[in-house]
């Protein structure tokens, strides 16, 4: 099937999510068109690799990866700055959050349409599509999420619905291995597996999707409720983020094009992760805010240069033939990594400030009604916020430690000058 019909299709599936979220009456009606959203961005997310893979081979496609990397990191942590204009602007709220996109996704279908060019080599044979593999998938990983976003809220952690919640998920995903295994056009190709490469770019990139999706929830709740600014200074304030990683993917993507070496980059970009979140683990209620803002420097610097260079890194791996479903198992398992690494630290943070606040009434309320609060209580609900966020750097600045043990046992492999990996001569062949 053409890849730039199938690319135009994500964009109007996702147009047409944006719209029915920004005219939803009810929350259940939300949670369904942003569904929609999601089958439209999942499939933009990993076309849009493909097409680049497809039409650029690796050794220039670093600086087209670094333009990619500059895009989708600007778009990810600017979005809180945007949704906070929005919101904060009378005449439009929150509906327009989701408007606000429909008009560059039109925009984009017109460009895509007079633009695009892509030879479309007919298959000889029916297309098999693993339905079941792809049922398996997302059900396990949605009712695993579902059982760390309840668990120890709605019921115990060791509690039956705890353990059977854990437990559907689990099997639901050892089914899917075995499903995987046996089909003939398998979702996931067990052999990508068989790569170093790609089993140890997919672990990093969970990582950095914990990080970069993290990052920008919790620093966006840090500086509203610990340092009262508004939703759209809270979104200014992340300014150093974005632009650190604007300067380091584009900057490395060039010099991955130029030379030809990526693992230097990925090393450093790793290293930086680590360190900046280190940094960010110090701080408190009372950190200033220039500090902050040179710790967010380093951290965008470190996630620019790891993002889509890991990408780069995996395709440079595997054929042509299994171009679109490694490229779709990094980006799906880097934004499952951030969903994952919200919920967890979400979870962690609302029990390391009940601790701080030793279960006073104020700990009881939550930041929900920290309006309502009397004012010594909110500020001591404030404080605790801003002193107990240290611990959620913490633990993201030890995870990152496996993506930087991950890519330093990544083997280099040269960036090749063609589009498809050549084939392996037979022996005895010069």
């Amino acid at each position: 099937m053409s890849k730039k019909l199938l690319v135009q299709i994500a964009i109007t599936i996702f147009i047409v999510g944006s719209v029915g979220a920004g005219l939803a009456g009810s929350i259940e009606s939300l949670i369904g068109w942003r569904a929609v959203q999601g089958i439209g961005a999942g499939g933009l997310q990993a076309l849009a690799q493909v097409i680049i893979a497809v039409l650029i081979p690796p050794r220039e496609r670093g600086r087209y990866s670094g333009y990619m990397g500059a895009v989708l990191a600007a778009a990810t942590v600017s979005g809180p700055l945007a949704g906070g204009l929005l919101v904060d602007t009378p005449a439009l709220g929150w509906r327009w959050c989701f408007f606000v996109g429909v008009p560059v996704g039109l925009v984009a279908l017109a460009v895509l349409q007079r633009t695009l060019r892509i030879t479309t080599t007919p298959r000889t044979e029916r297309l098999r599509l693993d339905y079941l593999g792809a049922a398996l998938i997302t059900g396990g990983v949605s009712t695993l999420l579902v059982w760390i976003s309840l668990a120890g809220e709605q019921f115990a952690w060791g509690s039956t619905t705890s353990l059977t919640l854990a437990g559907l998920g689990v099997a639901a995903l050892v089914a899917a291995i075995v499903v995987e295994l046996r089909a003939p056009e398998p979702m996931v190709p067990m052999s990508l597996f068989r790569e170093r490469t790609v089993v140890l770019a997919v672990l990093a990139s969970v990582v950095v999707g914990l990080v970069m999706f993290g990052g920008s929830v919790f620093l966006g709740q840090y500086f509203q409720t610990a340092r009262s600014f508004e939703p759209t200074e809270a979104g200014l304030l992340t300014l150093p983020l974005i632009a650190g990683m604007l300067i380091a993917s584009t900057g490395s993507g060039q010099l991955i094009s130029r030379y030809g070496r990526w693992k230097p980059f990925l090393v450093t970009g790793a290293a930086l992760i680590t360190i900046g979140l280190g940094l960010l683990a110090t701080i408190d209620h009372t950190t200033p805010v220039a500090e902050i803002c040179g710790f967010l420097v380093v951290l965008g610097l470190g996630v620019g240069m790891s993002m889509q260079n890991l990408v780069l890194a995996v395709q440079n791996t595997v054929d042509l033939r299994n171009m679109g479903a490694a490229s779709s198992l990094v980006a799906f398992l880097r934004s499952l990594g951030g969903t994952i690494g919200v919920t967890v630290l979400g979870v962690v943070l609302s029990g390391r400030v009940a601790e701080l606040m030793g279960g006073s009434a104020a700990a009881a309320a939550g930041l929900a009604d920290l309006a309502t609060l009397p004012p010594v209580q909110a500020a001591a609900l404030r404080a605790a916020y801003g002193d107990g966020i240290g611990l959620v750097f913490t633990i993201a600045a030890a995870a990152s430690l496996i993506s930087l043990v991950a890519v330093l046992l990544i083997r280099e492999v040269p960036l090749r000058t063609t589009i498809d990996r050549q084939p392996t001569p037979p022996a005895g062949t010069s």
